[in-house]
């Protein structure tokens, strides 16, 4: 029996979850159907998802249809929640995107559609709520073709029966050897279906039915289809490699650890590689749970294919691979807003850090920072939903009683320059120096480590520490406080003393030769920007390009089809959080908006943005540009702009690589 996993996908209230319980219905996974609108669903089962009737939390079931068993997972539709679907897109063999008959695809279909592609998952379309008043599945089909891919493949409602001629003709155009059979009548059913099946894979193709889960329509022709038209090759005779996808805490505080078997077979009280880091040590499986909505088995083994989740792994994230495969999958979609965590007597400051500790682990784009200099606790997030969850969730399950501050821009800092960084620590028995090359990276990079240290100028277990704690997040930059992003820190060279180094001596020398090297630097503030799509009317036109244009966006010529009118440009996020309902007043409601955040720029009001921070960076508890010297038994401190006379490692880096 082969072992599938496929993910369901939509913009909010598309029907998924519906669709979802229907699936496991039709194959006897579930004895009976649940509703949203009932609280009753198999996969919501979270009392904050029943009370608002969205999913928030990707949860999973399995069933089995022919001879597949299928590992079912259910993403959250609503954007607030992008992270969390996202995550569960790493480890699908493929996907499902759920779309209304009557809204059509929607601006959170065309991100869905854009994460897809990049992660190259093969894909099927369901047409949703055919029975709803004002469905168009035909035009909605156009939508797909238009929008999305002129790849997308209307399929026979009989599901999974032989193909009729125009279908052969579509795959035909997009196969050479397939074309010299069609035009010669000599191909075959098998032969067509076989590269249907190819071509599907490939992402050459996509898939596309109809119906209506809320009233049982279209589904037993989707899995006739879904079975014949779907492969996986998993080998489990290799080594064991898997990667994680989820991390949640039970009732009892245990970590649970969700994985995908890429290959191979894992048992438990076997040990395992986990995380990209060479020096993190394996750790050993303590139990293995088979999860099928809200219950599990117990388990000795899993093996390529499946999903299951572990205990006994203490500091693996989501996107982690573990195992032979020892790398980590970073995220499209980060956050641009954060907002302060509030709270008050009787509430401390160390229970919410350790509920948060656990909410970040599990959500590791909330990205929870203390902020020593004005004592605040600031997360990341997507939207004002989100916060509203995160407040109903720390009093539900922590007890915890916080409120949220108004969202506000999350901004960045970076540099233009190379610039040369020292910093020296040296208290009395204390010791290191660091020696770091600073450099603008490319949009979108982070911060990036590179290592130039020769050993003979420092242990190799030196340089280690010190990529670590450049690497740590929560870095500051100099003009607003922001996070440092798109940085490529090259380590030069260090000293250390054969007696009085100690363990935190790098890192503070580490970040003194980081702060010193943004104080020569010239700083730039990014703001983040969306990448924006309009369809309006065309008599709309004039006045929604005057409004990208008056917040400093841009766009490219208007693309018009009859009376129909799509802009597509980029804006800055600051300006446009709330277009939405302007859009919809301007345009009676008939405009659509898409925006998805697509970078980092340099900042448009920076003066403003600075004045309005008002961030004193020589009063930040956190960091300091200065170094620590000692000469007769007293250590001293020297400015950043004098410290470069002082180092022990002399002049002339500016030389080198």
């Amino acid at each position: 029996m082969k072992n599938i996993t496929i993910g369901l996908l939509a913009h909010v209230d598309a029907g998924k979850t519906t669709f979802a319980e229907q699936l496991l219905y039709h194959t006897q996974a579930i004895r009976s159907r649940g509703r949203v609108d009932h609280k009753d669903t198999f996969l919501d089962t979270h009392e904050i998802e029943k009370a608002r009737g969205i999913t928030v939390f990707a949860d999973q079931a399995e069933f089995v249809y022919g001879d597949t068993r299928y590992f079912l997972l259910d993403t959250p539709g609503h954007v607030d929640f992008s992270p969390e679907m996202e995550r569960a897109l790493q480890v699908l063999d493929y996907a499902v995107v759920i779309v209304s008959a009557v809204e059509g695809v929607e601006s959170h279909t065309e991100t869905v559609w854009q994460l897809l592609r990049k992660h190259g998952i093969p894909t099927f379309f369901f047409i949703n709520k055919t029975d709803r008043t004002g469905a168009e599945p035909q035009r909605v089909f156009g939508e797909i073709r238009g929008q999305l891919s002129a790849d997308a493949l209307k399929l026979p409602e009989s599901g999974g029966t032989e193909l009729p001629e125009d279908i052969k003709a579509f795959l035909a155009e997009r196969d050479e050897a397939l074309l010299e059979a069609y035009l010669e009548g000599t191909m075959g059913e098998s032969q067509a279906q076989e590269a249907m099946v190819r071509m599907i894979r490939a992402g050459r193709i996509f898939p596309c039915m109809h119906g209506s889960a809320l009233l049982d329509q279209g589904i037993t022709p989707f899995l006739r289809w879904l079975e014949t038209l779907t492969v996986t090759g998993y080998d489990a005779a290799l080594p064991f490699a898997g990667r994680v996808y989820k991390i949640r805490h039970d009732e009892k505080g245990t970590r649970i650890t969700y994985i995908k078997a890429l290959q191979g077979v894992l048992k438990v009280r076997e040990e395992l590689a986990c995380g990209p880091d060479d020096e993190t040590e394996p750790e050993r499986i303590t139990g293995i749970r088979k999860y099928n909505g809200l219950k599990y088995t117990s388990a000795d083994w899993a093996a390529a294919g499946e999903l299951f989740a572990v205990t006994g792994l203490s500091a693996v994230m989501p996107g982690d691979g573990v195992g032979a495969l020892q790398d980590r999958l970073g995220s499209e979609l980060i956050p641009t807003l954060k907002s302060k965590v509030l709270f008050g007597p009787p509430v401390h400051l160390k229970e919410v850090l350790n509920a948060f500790q656990l909410l970040g682990a599990e959500d590791p784009s909330l990205n929870t920072s203390w902020d020593e200099l004005v004592q605040e606790l600031n997360i990341q997030v997507m939207g004002q939903i989100q916060l509203e969850i995160l407040e109903q969730l720390l009093r539900e399950r922590f007890m915890i009683p916080v409120a949220f501050g108004p969202p506000e821009i999350l901004y960045k800092e970076t540099i233009s320059a190379p610039v040369y960084g020292c910093g020296h620590f040296e208290p009395l028995k204390h010791y290191a120096e660091v020696l770091l090359k600073l450099e603008p990276g490319p949009r979108g990079s982070g911060l990036v480590f590179i290592n130039e240290c020769h050993p003979d100028d420092l242990a190799v277990g030196y340089q280690h520490q010190i990529g670590q704690h450049l690497l740590e997040s929560g870095h500051h930059g100099l003009l607003t406080g922001s996070p440092l992003t798109d940085l490529r820190m090259i380590l030069l060279s260090g000293r250390a003393h054969n007696k009085h180094t100690h363990g935190g001596d790098f890192r503070e020398a580490s970040f003194r030769a980081l702060r010193q090297g943004l104080e020569q630097a010239d700083n730039i503030l990014l703001e983040p920007v969306y990448d924006l799509k309009i369809r309006i009317d065309t008599g709309d036109l004039g006045k929604v390009m005057t409004d990208i244009q008056q917040a400093s966006g841009s766009f490219a010529p208007p693309e018009i089809t009859g009376a129909k009118a799509v802009i597509t440009g980029k804006v800055p996020v600051a300006a446009f959080m709330n277009y939405a309902v302007r859009l919809a007043s301007m345009t009676q409601g008939k405009g659509a908006l898409s925006l998805k955040v697509a970078e980092y720029q340099p900042c448009r009001q920076t003066d403003e943005v600075i004045a309005l921070k008002n961030y004193n960076k020589d009063a930040d508890p956190a960091y300091t540009s200065s170094s620590v010297f000692c000469a007769k038994g007293q250590s001293y401190s020297v400015p950043w702009d004098e410290a470069r006379a002082h180092m022990h490692i002399k002049n002339g880096y500016e030389d080198r690589k």
